[in-house]
């Protein structure tokens, strides 16, 4: 008896049923932030932890995920991105919402510059130069202590942590007003990846990740592809700690900026799943939540050891990442694209296509940490 796989679910963008199904995953979406934002103190708490690391490591996955240019010294540009924030409000006085723009404009710069040797150099070379920024980042804190506390770190005024006037929210509600400023920079985040890796530029990055010579011939301006994807990148993990700084209220670079904090990140994005969207969701809660839950178990190297081995259980049974996995799941299920145009003969509109594809075409190559592990 032979047997036939069966054929996955064909869904047309911009059909009654596609539109349903876009109109219900946004309700669920709504009410599930509704639902997230009415918790107690302690939980709105962890679950803003979890949207700052997940925009951290969204900027992570702009240059090592889509590029291919693998970084394991965003940590410094976490910590550019909360000095920022803590020098503004305790030199300036400025509002703490107001800093993060400057935060994304200072961490640009910087990661323009940190990216021009990738213009060289590629792999495991820059992520030396990444390692060795990540290095330097608590020493030069260290070395102009006169601006940032130094050793000693630097504790934000809880005054100055207050939400503004027009939220109608007080001093005690400020976890409240910063669950809120995170959901808000987080789905500003998220759409404009979304938006990015979709367009011509995110076809460039796909290109320059795959093959640069390749890429070059075909009019792909592989400079200005990697340093302002590592730029970008950059920039958004600098956001995310900025929203760090007002989370924390004090800040010590050896103790949040330090390399380690750069691995988890990268931790963070191999769980979640590199190339995906909503990868950073799922690595920003396992980077919260399972050291948070292993910490029951085992205290010290115990916690990190545990931590290291539900790693080792995700790259074995889903070596695409979470949502990686669930995605390709899902496509032998349902398969959605674009409308095809109406073939007039009959021959042509007789032949259905049912192969399952990639929602993206991003989606078909593979990146140095996939075939690394092959």
């Amino acid at each position: 008896m032979s047997t036939q796989a069966k054929k996955p679910r064909v869904i047309e963008r911009g059909t009654p049923v596609h539109r349903a199904l876009v109109g219900a995953g946004l309700v669920l979406l709504v009410a599930s932030t509704l639902w997230l934002g009415g918790l107690a103190p302690f939980e709105i708490g962890q679950v803003t932890r979890v949207m700052i690391f997940a925009i951290a490591i969204a900027g992570l996955n702009l240059a090592t995920g889509y590029v291919g240019l693998l970084s394991v010294g965003h940590s410094a540009f976490f910590g550019i991105g909360a000095y920022t924030t803590g020098i503004l409000m305790v030199k300036e006085g400025w509002e703490g919402w107001a800093t993060i723009p400057v935060a994304f404009a200072i961490s640009l710069v910087v990661g323009l510059l940190v990216g021009l040797p990738a213009l060289r150099i590629r792999g495991l070379y820059l992520a030396m130069v990444t390692l060795a920024f990540a290095v330097a980042f608590p020493e030069l804190v260290a070395r102009f202590s006169g601006l940032t506390g130094g050793a000693s770190g630097m504790t934000i005024p809880r005054t100055a942590m207050r939400p503004p006037e027009w939220t109608g929210l007080g001093l005690g509600e400020k976890y409240v007003w910063l669950f809120w400023l995170s959901v808000a920079v987080m789905a500003i985040t998220f759409y404009v990846c979304w938006c990015l890796t979709r367009s011509r530029y995110g076809m460039a990055m796909s290109a320059v990740r795959q093959n640069e010579i390749a890429a070059s011939a075909s009019g792909v301006d592989i400079a200005v592809v990697k340093v302002a994807s590592f730029g970008l990148s950059g920039a958004i993990t600098g956001a995310a700690g900025s929203l760090f700084a007002l989370y924390m209220g004090s800040l010590y670079a050896e103790g949040s900026f330090t390399l380690m904090a750069g691995i988890t990140l990268l931790i963070g994005l191999v769980i979640g799943g590199e190339r995906t969207v909503l990868g950073p969701i799922a690595g920003g809660l396992a980077v919260v939540y399972v050291p948070y839950y292993t910490a029951d178990i085992g205290s010290g190297q115990s916690s990190a050891v545990l931590f290291a081995l539900v790693l080792l259980f995700v790259i074995f049974v889903a070596p695409a990442g979470i949502v990686g996995s669930l995605a390709q799941l899902i496509r032998r299920r349902v398969v959605v694209r674009d409308p095809r145009p109406v073939v007039a003969t009959d021959a042509a509109s007789a032949v259905p296509e049912t192969t399952p594809q990639p929602e993206h075409q991003l989606d078909r190559t593979s990146t140095p940490i996939e075939r690394s592990r092959t």
